[in-house]
């Protein structure tokens, strides 16, 4: 097993992180949130000799969820996540498109929806699964806890949280899924958000201004 490794490209006018994680020995790897241009995300995974082995899911708005059909069909790999608490959000994709002006996206049907505590891999390298609702109802965390790693989805981002203003939102779950799910996993964690630069749980526990 080799290191632990994350590539992002930016999908949808929304900006979004999808991102893939592989490792840097043998190339094998997922891809998190494809939520649109598909073909580019092809290009990546062509183009730096990774191969993919299945599509997770943090939750099921557009901009993480809209083109996974499109790339399990591509690539005939499974889609895993989030929890089936957003399965009404993954069910209404194409109505959410036309609400925002993206074309080409399609409800989700995931192969197998995830439970807190339990776990996905590729490789050798482990995902603890964590619930954090608040900014969806499903939404899920991954977490590696040897590379003390983490993908929170739009849960947390530097200097931010979630927005709550949406179908299924609440911001006082939010806050609860943050402090008492994410923050104890220690400062030194560092993630990858779905918009925008990542960071570290500690710097965001000390400065964030959502959680001080």
């Amino acid at each position: 097993m080799g290191q632990l490794n994350a590539g992002i490209v930016p999908v949808t006018p929304f900006q979004q992180n999808c991102t893939i994680l592989f490792d840097m020995d043998d190339k094998q790897g997922v891809v998190v949130d494809p939520g649109g241009d598909i073909d580019k995300v092809l290009t990546v995974l062509k183009d730096n000799a990774i191969s993919a082995g299945a599509i997770w899911i943090t939750h099921g708005h557009i901009d993480h969820a809209g083109g996974a059909m499109e790339l399990k069909e591509a690539l005939g790999i499974e889609i895993i996540g989030p929890h089936e608490a957003d399965k009404l959000l993954l069910d209404n994709l194409e109505a959410q498109g036309r609400r925002y002006g993206i074309d080409g996206s399609r409800n989700c049907v995931p192969d197998r929806f995830l439970t807190e505590g339990e776990t996905v891999s590729f490789g050798g390298h482990v995902f603890e699964v964590l619930h954090c609702p608040g900014h969806a109802p499903g939404h899920v965390v991954y977490y590696n806890r040897a590379a003390k790693f983490a993908h929170v989805g739009d849960v947390l981002f530097r200097g931010s949280v979630g927005r709550t203003d949406l179908p299924g939102g609440d911001h006082a779950a939010l806050i609860v899924s943050i402090k008492e799910k994410l923050l104890p996993l220690g400062d030194d964690v560092g993630f990858i958000c779905g918009h925008g630069p990542g960071g570290r749980f500690g710097e965001e526990r000390r400065t964030n201004p959502f959680l001080t």
